[in-house]
């Protein structure tokens, strides 16, 4: 099986693709921006006819899409998780029609949750943030584009290797200088929000799920724990990780998607039916395969 992964040089592309080549008989190719990409992509900025000459020279059985931005202008995030997806399904359309597309969303596509009630994939999209509008419109690319396509809406991922900008990044940052310092003190912003957290290596496996699964599969697919954490577990769970000896404090601000969107969970079942995915990493590994990456990190 020829597998063409965008987005492989990402935080969530990097394990996917790994992933991907344990798979017997796979060949993994890699698509994007980085130099060391076998085939030169950029998904912000390329025309349809030029993707659809790539998908030809690659020939691919299945295209996994982990190209996206989190951060950054309202133009660039419309780019990338908007503007991107629909011009991969207008090239393959024309140029790789039956292979199977397994496009990653976000769970910020729903917009704020009812506490103590997880979200399924029938529940309305209402984004609250320019990334959850603009991964909803990556999102309705995909479902409206009549291709063997699913989108796996992703909650919270954390593990190894995460990003700075995200919280279990720069906290592990944070945390390395300071981690046998009594007297530190690391200022934090509101952590009271629940999230959705799942393991990074499970976002993987459900991706080989979906690609390997046979016949036709739901349009939408929530990945997910199943389980809404506070914030401030997760970064006390790293504290203790770390042997943090000094303190963590809150600011009485947070974020603006934090007061927009304090509770959020996603319902797992239709992936547990569709695929037979479960997770099977705890919050617990994940921060610590999460703490051991960032020590084997060069300074």
């Amino acid at each position: 099986m020829r597998i063409l992964v965008l987005g492989g040089s990402g935080y969530l592309g990097r394990h996917v693709a790994e992933r991907l080549r344990a798979l017997p008989g796979a060949q993994v190719l890699g698509a994007g921006r980085s130099a060391t990409a076998a085939f030169a992509v950029d998904l912000a900025a390329d025309r349809p006819e030029r993707l659809a000459r790539t998908l030809v020279a690659a020939a691919p059985d299945a295209v996994v899409n982990c190209a996206g931005v989190t951060g950054g202008d309202a133009v660039t995030l419309a780019e990338v998780n908007a503007r991107g997806p629909a011009a991969l399904c207008a090239a393959l359309r024309e140029a790789a029609p039956t292979a199977r597309l397994v496009h990653l969303g976000s769970a910020a596509e729903y917009g704020p949750g009812t506490p103590d009630v997880p979200v399924t994939e029938s529940a309305p999209a209402c984004p609250v943030t320019s990334y959850g509008a603009t991964k909803l419109a990556g999102t309705l690319a995909v479902t409206s584009a009549a291709l063997d396509a699913v989108v796996l809406r992703v909650g919270n991922p954390v593990g190894p290797g995460a990003p700075v900008a995200s919280l279990p990044g720069r906290l592990a940052g944070l945390l390395r200088p300071a981690a046998r310092d009594p007297e530190a003190v690391l200022r934090l912003g509101d952590l009271s929000a629940h999230r959705d957290f799942v393991d990074v290596r499970d976002v993987a496996g459900a991706v080989e799920f979906a690609v390997t699964t046979p016949g036709p599969l739901p349009s939408v697919l929530n990945i997910g724990s199943g389980t809404a954490v506070p914030v401030r577990e997760l970064a006390h769970g790293l504290a203790r990780q770390a042997g943090f000896r000094g303190r963590l404090e809150e600011s009485a601000g947070g974020s603006a998607r934090s007061a927009q969107v304090s509770w959020q969970c996603s319902d797992i079942s239709a992936a547990a039916r569709a695929l037979g995915w479960r997770p099977v990493h705890s919050l617990d590994d994940a921060l610590a395969a999460l703490w051991a990456a960032t020590l084997e990190r060069v300074p």
